[in-house]
């Protein structure tokens, strides 16, 4: 597409594909879409060192994009852990940024794993500390990719307000690659063999060395999830998400002046998956209102 160049950033374990729907639903609305497979995943480079993980780097990474692409600035979207890298852009790169959208993830510091541990438990098995000891966490996900991608990515259920449900562990997620696949994925058969066949190719060396640089995040960017921006920002949440819950959005509205809050009621962790339309919708709408390349008048319609 043409017009306000729109970056999309996604979260683990995923890949560039996961924004299928919305590159061409915002190409068609009058926006430039672009979603790049980030460090470590798909297509893109995967350097051997933990270090080259950090947040420092993956924002880099995408104002390199820009350089090449020949683009000033950019409206930077990201769900998951692409949305630490898209709120940690005007953060570290302001002056390549004319906006943010959060999908599930709010503008908050990721947190350190003594942060978990002292939530959790010393001896917890959070699947963040998990994924911190060399080679666990890749090599229990590579078991059976098949079968790890046709568990991970589930519909959310309703959320009981009065019980918080209990933390991902380890042990959940390594139990995905030895289960049988699951009689409710999101996605479809021929989606599966493209992750397949992607992980394949890099493995989750990479994408794991994300969760271990936390600590390190929080030295290298201290202003991350608590610096005032003053650009316009939308956050998404997804009422069913019980790994961000959709109140978390209010550190969102503290830490922005700019801000929307947009709610997804049947959606959980997965809203890429999950509910396409509504997201290209809502995304759509707000750049359009913002920014004045997008034509409203093609927005996708918005399904239940």
């Amino acid at each position: 597409g043409s017009g306000t160049p729109v970056v999309m950033c996604h979260g683990f374990p995923e890949l560039a594909f996961s924004w299928s729907r919305q590159i061409h639903d915002l190409a068609a609305a009058g926006f430039r879409a672009i979603a790049p497979d980030q460090r470590g995943y798909g297509e893109s480079d995967a350097p051997p060192e933990v270090t080259d993980y950090d947040l420092a780097h993956l924002t880099d990474d995408m104002a390199h994009l820009l350089d090449a692409l020949e683009i000033d600035r950019a409206v930077f979207v990201g769900h998951d852990w692409g949305g630490f890298v898209a709120w940690g852009m005007p953060v570290r790169h302001p002056d390549r940024c004319l906006g943010v959208v959060g999908v599930n993830t709010p503008n908050i510091s990721f947190p350190t794993t003594a942060e978990i541990r002292a939530a959790f438990g010393q001896d917890s098995d959070h699947y963040m500390l998990w994924m911190q000891e060399p080679f666990v966490a890749e090599a229990a996900l590579e078991v059976d990719l098949r079968r790890a991608f046709s568990n991970w990515m589930l519909p959310g259920v309703p959320l009981d307000p009065d019980t918080p449900p209990p933390p991902l562990t380890g042990a959940s997620i390594a139990e995905l690659a030895h289960t049988e696949p699951s009689e409710t994925p999101l996605l479809g058969t021929e989606e599966v063999e493209f992750f397949v066949r992607a992980f394949e190719r890099s493995g989750f060396r990479g994408p794991v060395n994300w969760y271990r640089n936390m600590d390190r995040n929080r030295e290298l960017c201290p202003g991350f999830g608590t610096t005032k921006l003053d650009l316009p920002c939308l956050q998404v949440v997804a009422e069913r998400d019980p790994w961000i819950p959709a109140a978390a959005a209010a550190a969102t509205e503290m830490t922005c002046s700019d801000v929307e809050i947009h709610r997804i009621e049947d959606a959980g962790h997965w809203t890429l998956h999950e509910q396409p339309t509504a997201l290209s919708r809502i995304m759509i709408d707000w750049l359009s209102r913002r920014f004045a390349d997008g034509d409203a008048e093609t927005q996708p319609p918005l399904q239940p």
